[in-house]
């Protein structure tokens, strides 16, 4: 019997190297990047924390096996027959929804991850109009930048839309008398989703008693993704954003631009992103305000 040592291991792996072919390096490649493509879905989804428990359970299971405790292994195996069907069914909804994307121009979008970056720079400038003239008005808005994690369940709670991100399309939708002027917009892309959203309201018990629902709505929706949220108040006119369950209020129009464009606009490589806080916001010309919930 040949036994590897350090000196004959250069050789081994070499030989193994030579055998490998283009499409062996290819199909690896693509296996790769589909499994990289899962894992970030399931990063952006509440499957993630179910995955975290199917993990620890089948490590279990295994430890079980290796100590020889038959019985819980035996419980612990019949529940994994079981468990595949449970997690199909579980995940069904999902699983339809990947199979209706698959051709469609989201599905192409999925794998490649484009930036639409001029879009959304658009989208940026339009809604710093919007909250403008709305804060003037003293028209509520709830204004919700989809980032990583996807917010499709919240869009399907409203009214789904696809058009571009207009100053008079904001405007209409926040309109008092507008049938979707409570619920919130959604925008991916530089590219309104939906509108008359609902969002999860913050369970953050410290937040100050003068924040409205609109407002712990916002807060809410950035605790429970990395969305960047725009709240303009109904009753101030104040326009603030939520960014990781902190809010910052009475925010100019110049550093509510700074802020979003920091936030969703791509890194020039090199550029270091600045910070969602205090001293980066001051800064960025001034909050006219200096009150900070979190």
């Amino acid at each position: 019997m040949d036994f590897i040592t350090f000196s004959t291991l250069p050789g081994i792996i070499g030989r193994y190297l030579m055998m490998l072919k283009i499409t062996d390096i290819l199909d690896m490649a693509i296996m790769v990047f589909v499994f990289y493509k899962i894992l970030t879905l399931i990063h952006s989804t509440r499957a993630a924390s179910l995955l975290k428990g199917v993990l620890v359970f089948l490590a279990a299971l295994m430890l079980s096996t290796i100590l020889n405790m038959n019985s819980i292994n035996f419980i612990m195996d019949q529940l994994v027959r079981w468990g595949v069907v449970a997690l199909i069914v579980l995940f069904q909804p999902e699983i339809r929804r990947i199979l209706e994307d698959v051709g469609s121009r989201r599905f192409i979008a999925f794998f490649t991850r484009t930036e639409a970056g001029s879009a959304v720079e658009q989208a940026i400038d339009q809604t710093v109009l919007a909250c403008t003239e709305m804060s003037q008005t003293r028209t509520g808005a709830l204004i919700v930048f989809e980032r990583e994690n996807l917010l499709d369940d919240m869009v399907r709670s409203g009214t789904v839309l696809d058009a571009a991100v207009s100053s008079e399309l904001l405007k209409n939708i926040f309109f008092v008398k507008a049938p979707m002027h409570d619920g919130a917009v959604i925008v991916r892309d530089g590219r309104v989703l939906g509108a008359g959203c609902m969002l999860p309201l913050s369970k953050n018990v410290n937040l100050s008693r003068d924040l409205g629902m609109r407002h712990r709505a916002g807060i809410g929706m950035s605790e429970n993704s990395d969305a960047v949220v725009v709240i303009v108040s109904e009753e101030t006119g104040s326009i603030s954003v939520a960014i990781g369950g902190m809010l910052k209020r009475h925010l100019k129009p110049e550093t509510l631009a700074n802020i979003l464009r920091n936030e969703l606009l791509p890194q020039e490589v090199g550029e270091d992103k600045p910070k969602f806080s205090l001293m980066n916001l001051l800064r960025a010309g001034g909050t006219g305000g200096d009150d900070h919930e979190k």
